[in-house]
């Protein structure tokens, strides 16, 4: 399939340090940057088909990502190592600080990565998975496979097959395709029962379990847009309702099986005081943490 991509792109502040080196192969441009972006450099990435970026050196503190226009500080998250590009959603980034950093980007034409997925999960669920972005910081093992793609990048040494077949590792190790993608509603994403299960487990790990949506969905390699959707669609709750509710729910186990105050309770929890768990106790349960206790110890 001859593949010629198409990025509207811009950047402000950011160089490249050489000339990009590049492959086209079957339904996919492999392209290898290295470069350099000052404090406060700029960028905006939008491409009518799917991309992957791989980074070869830890750029979460000094590169900040966002998929809404005008984003402010509190939608910009930490880019990660390696994340996946839906068709057609935007990417704006911004330094910092002074960074160099290297970068592959494959860009995929949607129909040959259909055809690669389609044999293993059909149709419906390949079409799902490329609707899900992923964002993730421990890609290891994905970038010992980049680093083998660059170096067919750089200089071809072998038939294009073993380039591709990298990519097709990439992609099945990158994209979100669990054991329980099974579980997935192609129409109404929702998020699998082995995510939530790895949601409650860290959310479980947490001393006062309070966690922001950001932390959340990188808990489940999503990004924190996406995760939000799916999550109500998952759970009938936003995010933050649900750990909430989780959150009154441990307070009512604290109350029936321990002798700790209120003002403990709260504490231990992450409320701010007494009075604030009281009131999102009564807003939740409809009962003061006391009146429950009582109840609760005359039954």
């Amino acid at each position: 399939m001859t593949y010629l991509h198409s990025m509207t792109s811009s950047t402000d502040g950011i160089r490249a340090l050489a000339p990009a080196r590049w492959r086209g192969l079957d339904g996919l441009v492999s392209v290898f940057w290295d470069a350099e972006g000052h404090a406060g450099a700029t960028g905006y990435y939008l491409s009518p088909d799917p991309r992957i970026v791989i980074f070869f050196n830890d750029v979460s503190s000094h590169i900040r990502m966002t998929n809404l226009e005008g984003g402010d500080n509190l939608q910009y998250r930490p880019m990660k190592r390696a994340i996946y590009v839906p068709a057609g959603v935007p990417l704006w980034t911004s330094f910092t600080s002074f960074h160099r950093f290297s970068h592959l980007d494959i860009h995929l034409h949607r129909d040959r990565l259909l055809k690669y997925l389609t044999p293993s999960l059909g149709a419906s669920l390949a079409l799902s998975a490329l609707r899900r972005p992923v964002e993730i910081q421990d890609a290891a093992a994905i970038e010992t496979l980049a680093g083998l793609l660059v170096d067919e990048v750089s200089s071809p040494s072998r038939h294009a097959a073993f380039a591709e077949s990298l990519v097709g590792s990439i992609v099945t190790g990158l994209l979100n395709l669990d054991m329980d993608s099974h579980e997935l509603e192609p129409a109404n994403a929702r998020l699998t029962q082995a995510q939530m299960n790895r949601l409650i487990a860290v959310v479980n790990e947490r001393a006062d379990y309070r966690m922001s949506v950001g932390e959340m969905a990188e808990a489940v390699g999503l990004s924190e847009s996406w995760f939000a959707n799916v999550f109500k669609q998952t759970t009938g709750k936003t995010p933050l309702q649900w750990q909430l509710t989780k959150r009154i729910g441990i307070a009512q186990e604290m109350l029936e099986q321990s002798d700790l105050s209120v003002a403990a309770i709260a504490a231990q929890l992450g409320f701010s005081d007494q009075a604030h768990l009281t009131k999102t106790f009564r807003q939740v349960a409809g009962a003061t943490p006391a009146a429950w206790r009582r109840m609760r110890q005359g039954n």
